[in-house]
């Protein structure tokens, strides 16, 4: 069972691999910058160390990773992920009770890593969106994600053409359903996420490394994926903060469009109120309340995503095969 670590390796993470009970039968551990001694330590010793010679992205790490594991089963976790010490058990408990099983993933769980206000807000909408999927997935994640290295190598693993971390996982999850194998959300395997969000990150990685890639990866398989990032409340908060933002730049001439936008903003708020409830139960009201309005710049965001995907993918079409994506 192999784990990846492309862009970095927290040595906490690596530290939580050597409490795992029972070991997986192969641990391998693939960087693209050589590992410290401190790093090396903190390791089992029987981990196949794998260095990847350039800044690689995570579908050629966990690529290259795959193809050195002799099990049935791969689990993939991510270099910023700290895992529980009962996982290789509860993963393979999954797979036995489930034979006709391809693939799982879990979530982040509800104690981010990071104490700043946007790495808290950011890991547990990622929670709360996995808690809320449907468990007969149509996707896939890596950051916590196994599956069977049979259906794994008919899929030719990941799409190597997404070279920064992006939807690869995602496209990986679309072409295993669109074969006919078996996907589940598993809800309460989960793991602690180290990542420290800004906001710029948050920007770039809605805008650049989602958002757009995902738009024209769902037009190209012409089917929308109703669930996770991508299900009703979520659509529907992204037309309500288009219409929000719409209102809002005509107010300097017809100042009766805030009350457009304030409706607009009114029904962000219902549509999510689970959400923002969820957050006010575990970090307080004050938090939920701060949390809106990154909420509403995400679904802008997301919106601004799918008018650019929906454009470059009109454009690829009319120019031809060699500038769709892969």
């Amino acid at each position: 069972m192999p784990t990846h670590g492309p862009l970095g390796l927290s040595i906490t993470a690596l530290a939580a691999l050597r409490n795992l009970a029972p070991l997986p039968d192969q641990l391998i551990v693939v960087t693209d910058s050589p590992l410290t001694p401190d790093d090396q330590e903190v390791l089992p010793a029987s981990t196949i160390l794998v260095h990847v010679p350039f800044r690689s992205g995570p579908a050629i790490a966990r690529n290259h990773g795959a193809t050195l594991a002799t099990t049935d089963l791969l689990l993939f976790v991510d270099s910023d992920v700290v895992v529980r010490p009962d996982l290789i058990q509860r993963v393979r408990s999954i797979f036995e009770d489930n034979p006709g099983l391809s693939a799982a993933f879990g979530s982040y769980d509800a104690n981010p890593g990071d104490p700043g206000f946007l790495s808290q807000y950011r890991n547990l909408l990622h929670h709360y969106v996995h808690q809320q999927g449907k468990e007969r997935a149509s996707t896939f994640w890596a950051g916590l994600g196994a599956i069977r290295v049979d259906a794994f190598r008919a899929m030719n693993g990941f799409d190597t053409s997404y070279a920064v971390p992006s939807i690869e996982d995602i496209e990986l999850g679309c072409r295993l359903t669109a074969a006919g194998y078996t996907i589940r959300l598993v809800k309460d395997l989960q793991a602690q996420h180290l990542k420290r969000w800004t906001a710029i990150q948050m920007l770039r990685t809605d805008l650049l490394c989602r958002g757009i890639p995902w738009t024209r990866l769902v037009l190209s398989r012409r089917g929308l994926i109703n669930d996770l990032s991508l299900d009703r409340i979520a659509r529907l908060s992204t037309l309500a903060c288009g219409v929000g933002l719409a209102s809002l730049a005509v107010v300097p001439r017809f100042p009766i469009a805030l009350a457009a936008a304030s409706a607009a903003l009114a029904f962000l708020i219902a549509m999510n109120h689970r959400f923002y409830a969820f957050l006010s139960r575990i970090r307080g009201p004050g938090f939920a309340l701060r949390a809106i309005p990154w909420h509403a710049l995400f679904y802008t965001v997301c919106g601004f995503a799918a008018l650019i995907g929906a454009i470059l993918h009109c454009e690829a079409r009319l120019l031809g095969p060699r500038h769709s994506q892969s």
